[in-house]
């Protein structure tokens, strides 16, 4: 007989809530006032099947009483199979499906299950926890555990050991061995859990959110199977003896037993947490040759709001440098460039034309071709200075290479302000009259002379 492959974390635990069928999810929208109005009713009765099982002792009435109550409540327990249970067994073990597994299998019979997460206190007691007082390792758990169950008038301890619930669909979680080092038998519980609408459990979810959905949908299942015990043999450890007992539930409910413990199960969510946080790349994360063929009217089509508010960082700092070239003028070369530097470049010289805003900020005529081609012909006749820093070779030591980059940035700065009053006597030369002639432009020539370095 060939055996089943262990089925993975995202078979074994179910991060959505609501279906994706979409006449189920039709349903689940119809469905959803009368699930409101009942989630209102049955929290108010729940508070009065909390009361009376705080009240009345712990007996065969308490657990009628509670058990037709919680039928009010959507919960409905069946026990199924001839097995009866063992008298004289002092531990049950069970397969973790929900929050509420330990207060089911209480409404049958009379067991405690130790706290192991959270805080002892009220919220501990009132969900049915028993509170050890032990807050050490394993072993000292161990321990109180069976001074506990060496006591015969005690009720039976129902331990869980994956640690962890699961969607109970597909496989059992990897047995942890310290619940079958307390005792030499042991009686497995099959659980199995049905609701209509929605998925039983969500692996991330809390219990009171849980508890609102279980109070939502119309009902909810628990079928419960009461295996034969299973004694430890001669020289077993706990290991192989947890191994052992997870296989024979593993047959039972008809699942595959897996190697996945509660540790992967976190990982798992850590990592659906992680990429739910990403849903898509960032827009950094494409090429540059990309970016660059996007055109600049597209530019803003789809773009994410980090992006807009790094693009208007950035032609800030343009705009600093530069005051008088319109922002619009920037943020789209900006766009285009991606690069601060780059912008300021292209600026300075003469690749991107524009028209230089008045100190009074009064509405200029839009830039002719006479402009560019102006600007075209200056651009030759001023120099460069000579501390604008030369191409160098890269640096090996990362603290080198940030200083050459902010020397440069430096220089670059420098010579942008050293420009602006060339770029503002041009721009008060070029007022782009009909009349413009080579006179004109040989003063403009004589401007740029007198502002070399």
């Amino acid at each position: 007989m060939e055996r089943t492959a262990a089925p993975g974390p995202e078979r074994l635990f179910d991060s959505h809530r609501f279906p994706t069928d979409g006449f189920v999810l039709l349903a689940l929208l119809l469905y959803a006032p009368v699930g409101l109005c009942l989630l209102v009713l049955r929290l108010f009765i729940g508070v009065h099947v909390f009361l009376v099982s705080c009240i009345l002792p712990d007996g065969m009435l308490r657990r009628l009483i509670v058990r037709v109550m919680c039928s009010v409540l959507g919960l409905f327990v069946q026990q199924s199979g001839p097995r009866p249970r063992d008298a004289a067994v002092q531990v049950y073990i069970a397969n973790h499906v929900t929050h509420f597994d330990h207060n089911v299998i209480s409404l049958l019979t009379s067991c405690n299950t130790p706290a192991l997460n959270g805080a002892p206190g009220f919220i501990c007691w009132s969900r049915g926890f028993m509170e050890l007082g032990v807050t050490g390792s394993r072993a000292e758990l161990v321990d109180s555990l069976k001074a506990y169950s060496s006591h015969r008038g005690n009720p039976p301890l129902l331990l869980f050991p994956e640690e962890a619930a699961t969607n109970g669909r597909a496989g059992l979680l990897r047995f942890s061995s310290w619940p079958f080092s307390i005792v030499d038998v042991v009686q497995p519980v099959a659980l199995q859990v049905q609701r209509p609408l929605i998925t039983v459990s969500v692996a991330d979810s809390s219990w009171i959110t849980e508890l609102f959905w279980t109070f939502f949908v119309p009902f909810t299942v628990y079928q419960v199977r009461w295996m034969p015990s299973v004694p430890r043999r001669a020289e077993e450890l706990s290991e192989d003896f947890a191994l052992r007992v997870q296989e024979l539930l593993a047959m039972e409910l008809g699942v595959v037993s897996t190697r996945l413990t509660a540790a992967d199960k976190a990982e798992h969510m850590k990592r659906l947490r992680h990429t739910s946080h990403l849903p898509f790349a960032p827009a950094s994360s494409q090429p540059l040759a990309a970016r660059l063929r996007m055109p600049s009217s597209l530019s803003g089509i789809g773009s994410f709001a980090p992006e807009d508010a790094r693009i208007t960082t950035m032609a800030q700092q343009v705009k600093e440098v530069l005051p008088h070239v319109p922002l619009e003028v920037i943020r789209t070369d900006l766009a285009q460039t991606n690069c601060v530097d780059t912008t300021i470049a292209n600026l300075l010289e003469g690749r991107v034309p524009f028209f230089p805003e008045s100190e009074a900020g009064t509405d200029l005529p839009a830039p002719s071709t006479s402009w560019a081609a102006s600007a075209s012909g200056i651009q030759g006749s001023v120099a460069l200075p000579s501390s604008k820093p030369a191409t160098k070779q890269f640096a090996k030591s990362p603290v080198e290479r940030h200083l050459s980059l902010q020397e440069r940035k430096r220089a670059l700065y420098d010579y942008a302000r050293s420009m602006q009053p060339v770029v503002l006597e041009i721009a008060a030369c070029l007022e782009l009259r009909p009349g413009f002639c080579l006179r004109g432009l040989s003063g403009i020539e004589a401007t740029c002379q007198n502002h070399r370095f």
